[in-house]
Order: structure tokens, then sequence, then C-alpha cells
């Protein structure tokens, strides 16, 4: 607790309750004599103003959940029991070694925990205070003054601690830091270039998201659509927790917009197309082993709009792994080498994805399908010119302003930031869920 302030708060008590004996004699009294604080548990007038504070939906709120408060005593039990336990005398070199680990991995959730206890109970004692005093005093007002200060700072405390609860609660991905690969391929439209034309457009808003975080861009391959479109690009985007920002984003995007030319610009109608975003990640670690008789692999002249930008040698590369039929090609360069290297990583990226999807498939549940399964087909998001308006359909988040979303800095980083937090909610109920379940199979 804040001692210095304590004492500030219990000396004015004490002067407001000596200057105040005939109007609120009984309640001053047992205050100043601590006898009604075990027995209150309920003020109204601080229950007030703590709701609006402590009650947000955010990843702090999700402390209040009755699943992560059973799963949090299951851990409070064992963790003591493990305290106990390291306390007798006799116990093995060994049986000790295993106890300490685990009590070592329990330490920091557990002392959250106590943490968030004590603070709640500061509280407590605060908003009964201020639940006291009357504030007609200059003594009362200064009294008031302070318990309202002290009761924001706890409440912003408990706050913080819950949040750093629930996220030491939320399980560690080991891809969260690695690159990623990421792709952009334009999809079916009604009608006109609109898919190409907006591909063209998230390949611009990811460049300019990768500059927003400070990460490296480097384009793969990058097949140009006529009028300024986009078929196709492959980029490698490497940083800090490149995969955790980005691993939600693969999936199908939607356009609405009237074209800017044409019959349908005049009549104002509403054309509607999608592109895919892939997203492969690229761990600084991973070896797939790739025999060459499994390989073919074709040349063949780079394709562009014409004049210079199309080569007059065989240097672009495809590579295609027979037995999955994956395949993967580079042109970026006038270098046949270079490209077939490029191709490479990619392939071998695109065959890390594949067997990792495989181990995972099996665990995606029906609730972490509210926050997305990261599947290609799904549709995800919606940018609709028409209305200045970005939905994303997994949380619901809506934003405004699209042509400033599509710059690919502040605003898409919110966005990223509301699904992670969204995702953490869910990882964190799904743990404590499976949790009770293993621990109470009977409650299943």
């Amino acid at each position: 607790m804040l001692v210095t302030r304590w004492f500030r708060l219990c000396s004015l008590c004490s002067r407001v309750c000596h200057s105040s004996r005939g109007r609120r004699r009984g309640g001053w009294m047992t205050l100043a004599g601590h006898s009604l604080l075990a027995n209150i548990t309920e003020v109204p007038h601080c229950a007030t103003l703590a709701s609006t504070r402590l009650c947000h939906s955010d990843v702090g709120d999700l402390y209040k959940h009755e699943s992560v408060q059973r799963h949090m005593q299951q851990v409070m039990e064992e963790y003591t029991d493990l305290r106990n336990k390291l306390e007798l005398p006799h116990l093995s070199e060994a049986d000790r070694k295993v106890l300490i680990k685990k009590h070592t991995e329990l330490l920091p959730l557990a002392n959250r925990f106590l943490s968030i206890k004590e603070a709640m109970k500061d509280h407590e004692e605060v908003c009964l205070l201020l639940n006291a005093s009357d504030g007609t005093k200059v003594e009362d007002e200064q009294l008031t003054e302070l318990l309202k200060e002290e009761e924001a700072q706890i409440s912003s405390k408990i706050l913080t601690l819950r949040k750093d609860l629930i996220r030491a609660l939320v399980p560690t991905d080991s891809l969260d830091t690695s690159s990623v690969l990421l792709e952009v391929v334009s999809g079916r439209t009604t009608g006109g270039d609109i898919c190409q034309q907006f591909t063209k457009e998230m390949f611009d808003m990811y460049q300019g998201f990768a500059c927003f975080k400070n990460w490296d861009f480097d384009v793969y391959n990058y097949t140009p659509a006529e009028y300024g479109g986009l078929h196709h690009a492959a980029m490698r985007i490497a940083g800090d927790n490149v995969y955790r920002h980005l691993k939600h984003e693969g999936g199908t995007h939607r356009v609405q917009r009237i074209p800017e030319v044409g019959l349908s610009s005049r009549m104002q109608r509403i054309h509607t197309g999608t592109m895919a975003v892939i997203i492969l990640p690229q761990p600084v670690e991973f070896d797939v082993h790739v025999d060459t008789k499994d390989l073919r692999i074709d040349t063949f002249r780079s394709r562009g709009a014409g004049g210079q930008s199309v080569n007059t040698t065989d240097s672009a590369v495809r590579i295609v792994h027979l037995p999955t039929g994956i395949t993967a090609e580079c042109q970026q360069t006038r270098s046949q080498l270079q490209n077939r290297d490029t191709a490479m990583r990619v392939l071998r990226a695109r065959l890390y994805q594949s067997m990792a999807s495989k181990e995972t498939k099996e665990r995606h549940t029906a609730r972490k399908q509210q926050v997305g399964t990261r599947s290609q087909s799904e549709r995800i998001r919606t940018y609709n010119f028409s209305q200045d308006r970005v939905t994303d359909h997994r949380t619901g988040y809506v934003t405004r302003d699209i042509k400033e979303f599509m710059k690919g800095g502040e605003a898409l980083d919110d966005l990223i930031s509301d699904l992670l937090e969204h995702a953490e909610m869910e990882a964190v109920l799904e743990l404590v869920q499976n949790s009770s379940a293993c621990r109470n199979p009977s409650a299943v």
C-alpha cells in the first residue's frame, strides 16, 4: 500500500472525526475504530464509481469470467501444495527438482493473482472511507479529493494487474517472432477490373504497414495486370513479431465500390470483388527436406505490360513439387540463378505451411472459429469504398476513412491490435476450460 498517502488520509480522517462529532458521529467513530471494515462488503456509492473503471469489455474484463476464476483457484491450490511439499525435510533431490520447476512456472501467475487480491482489498477500504465522507467542510473536501485520487489510482492498478494476469495465461506461439511470406492474389469479380485494382491497393497497404512498423519488405514476385492492376505478388516481410501481427490477415478480402469509368460509373452501380491474402510463416530454424528428384523446374520469359519490362531471355523460373503439386515461381530479376533461389525459398515456405497445417488442423475448435481459423477461403473483411467503411467480420470491428486505412498506418494497426486481443481472449478461455475439464472430467 502507499504508506505516505495512507498516513495523510489517516491524519485527515482523524481531524474530520474530531470536528464532526455532531453530524456523523456514529459512522466516523466506527471508522476510527475500524470495527466495521471486516463486515462491510458492499458500498453503493463506491460501487458506482468503480463500475465505470472496472467494467470494460477488454482483456482485463476476462478476469471476472467464471472459468478464469475457477482456473486461478486451482492454480493457487496447486501453488500452495507445491510450496508446502518443498518445505518437507525428507525430500529426494530428484523430486525436489521436479517440484521447483513446477513451482517456478506457477510463481508469476500466483504473484499476479495475490497482487490483485491485495489491490482489491485496498480499493474496498478506500471506497468505505469515500462513502463515509460527506464533503461539507474544508477538511471533508480535502479528504474526499484525496480519496477519489487514491481510488482512481487503485482502480487503474487493478485493471493493469488483471490485464497482466490474463496475458500471462495466453498460450505462446513459437512462430510469432518469425518472418512471413505474404502473397496477394486477385480473385473473382462481378464485372470490370476492380479485383486487380484492389489487389494492387492491398499490396500498397501492406507495404505501407511494413514501413509503419519499420519492417523489411522484399518483393519476390510481382505480376501486374492491365490498367495498373495486379494479378499476384509475393513478398517477404521481416522484423519484430511480424507473424504475430499478420497471422490473422490471411483469408478472402472483399471490396465493394463503384468503378471509376464505364456504364456502371455513370449509373452509380456498386460492383463486388474479392482478393486473397496468404500468410506463410518463415521461422528462423526450419528444415524442409526437398529431394531434387521430386522437382520439375521450368524456365520462361517474364510476363509484363510490354516494352523493356519483358525479358529477351528465359530468366523466369517456376518450380513444381511433384508429390504435392505445390508450385512457386519468380521473375523478379534478370538473373535466372537469383530467381531460382527465390522460388526455392518460396517453395520451402509453402511446403512448411502445408505440413504445419496438417498438425494444427485438429486443434481448431468452434471457439477459435469466432476469431478466424486463418483459412484462406473464408471472407474475413469487407472494404466498402461507397460507404467509406472497413468491417472485419470476425470481431465486428468497424472503422471509417477508408483512404487513410489503405495507407497501412495507424488505422490498420488498431484493427490488427483488436484482432489480437480477441484472439488472446479466445485462447485463454479455451485454455482454462480445457484445464478445468482435465481436472474435473465429470464436468464435461
